[in-house]
């Protein structure tokens, strides 16, 4: 019975736990979401703006080249900085610590898929014309992304740091006891200390690996191809094009100019409710599933809707159909696509690589994100209705790939994992790198 009251505790959620996570989700991927959608709803208003400011100035108006060009910059510049942020979160982290990493930089982080959502739902309330959407409110539309990140700046250092950072970077046992205590809401952590103490020692002796020496990994090859497959095609599946010109599609979808909003905004939900449902739905239908089923959703919406588009000013009911497959493509992407491949990371790579597999995997996201972004208004004045069928292609594609190379992962330990992995990239599964030697499991106290 002695041994039973630790393992009992140890699923306990404590209110310093939960609102330190609440914070860094709502300063972090609250802001993600949030800036993924704020530009959807006054991108008519800033265009009209950029133009007055240049004629003010100039005398003459934008050409049409112009503005798109100055409008594709404009949406493309938050992905670009998160691109960036990527490149720094590695070094930051085990230099400051999650917490410092945080109060430092508030772009970068991987918390819950569900803030993301919440966010892009409150930009789309908060972009309904009658609100902020207009000529007054659209700059505090846009500046609204900065009070999450005031609160975390004032709230997160009343909370403690994590607690192997402490331990493991700055080799304070005292600190780091006390923060553990403090999240786990007991006394008794010596078991957990004890744990952080074994995998720190597992570290050393695999050693970090930095992203230059897992490229040159034979080991971690097909791991590191499937990150990157899956994070680029998360982005360049069209999600962020739909939330970025979500309006536009509705507008050329025919739907009236006034309702576009409402519609948006129920978009919006129903994303937040498929991704509350998803965190339960991944561990009974494991990762890979979701992931195939996801994209293969995403793949018909995007054909689906390139017919409608193409066909709606002959056909009076393709409007509706339209509306239907940006949702269908919304619930698809919520299931698999959107929270999968950062949790694919944290089981195929263990703690001497996932630092660099994160960095790796947070540039091609930024990058695609980016790319979207830049390229997305050319293609739609170039290819018009039939614009969707490149992502087709690429939901297409990341499908094909999920189903030859991409292993389930639920309910399987890291050794497990890594025997399949290893199967792949034809090594033996100790390997000559040292990396990943022991079966210790990842630390569940990363904060």
């Amino acid at each position: 019975m002695e041994q039973e009251g630790p393992v009992k505790r140890e699923g306990r959620l404590t209110l310093v736990l939960a609102l330190a996570t609440l914070i860094a989700a709502f300063g972090s991927s609250f802001q993600y979401g949030y800036n993924v959608a704020v530009v959807n709803s006054p991108a008519e208003v800033m265009k009209a703006f950029y133009n007055e400011t240049y004629y003010d100035r100039t005398t003459t108006y934008l050409s049409d080249f112009s503005l798109t060009l100055l409008w594709s910059i404009s949406v493309s510049m938050f992905p670009f900085g998160g691109f960036i942020g990527s490149l720094m979160v590695g070094v930051l982290v085990n230099k400051l610590g999650r917490k410092g990493t945080l109060l430092l930089n508030n772009i970068f982080s991987i918390v819950p898929q569900l803030f993301i959502t919440v966010g892009i739902l409150v930009a789309q309330i908060f972009g309904l014309r009658n609100l902020l959407a207009n000529e007054e409110g659209w700059t505090i539309l846009l500046g609204v992304t900065g009070i999450p990140a005031a609160a975390q700046l004032l709230l997160l250092p009343f909370f403690p740091e994590s607690p192997r950072y402490l331990l493991i970077q700055k080799k304070d046992s005292a600190s780091a006891r006390k923060a553990l205590q403090r999240l786990r809401g007991w006394e008794d952590v010596d078991r957990e200390m004890e744990e952080i103490r074994q995998e720190d020692e597992a570290e050393k002796a695999a050693g970090f690996i930095s992203v230059v020496k897992l490229f040159q990994m034979r080991s971690l090859r097909w791991q590191l191809i499937s990150v990157i497959i899956l994070m680029g095609g998360q982005q360049l599946s069209g999600v962020n094009a739909i939330y970025y010109y979500a309006d536009q599609i509705y507008v050329s979808a025919g739907v009236n100019t006034h309702d576009v909003q409402y519609v948006t905004v129920g978009t919006g939900a129903i994303n937040v409710v498929v991704t509350f449902l998803a965190v339960f739905v991944v561990e009974l239908l494991g990762r890979r599933l979701l992931i195939l089923l996801g994209f293969s959703i995403c793949f018909t919406a995007c054909c689906v809707l390139t017919a409608a588009l193409a066909l709606q000013d002959s056909v009076s009911w393709m409007p509706y159909l339209s509306i239907a497959c940006v949702i269908s493509y919304v619930i698809g992407h919520a299931l698999g696509p959107s929270p999968i491949p950062a949790l694919f990371i944290t089981e195929v790579f263990l703690q001497s690589s996932r630092s660099s597999a994160f960095m790796v995997g947070g540039s091609v996201h930024w990058l695609s994100n980016f790319t979207v972004g830049l390229v997305f208004p050319f293609i739609q004045v170039g290819l018009g209705p039939y614009s969707f069928i490149i992502f087709a292609v690429i939901c297409l594609l990341t499908t094909i790939y999920t189903f030859l190379i991409v292993p389930e992962t639920k309910a399987k330990t890291f050794m497990e994992i890594n025997h399949i992995f290893a199967r792949m990239n034809k090594v033996s599964e100790v390997h000559p790198e040292k990396e990943e030697l022991t079966d210790f499991p990842p630390s569940a106290l990363e904060q």
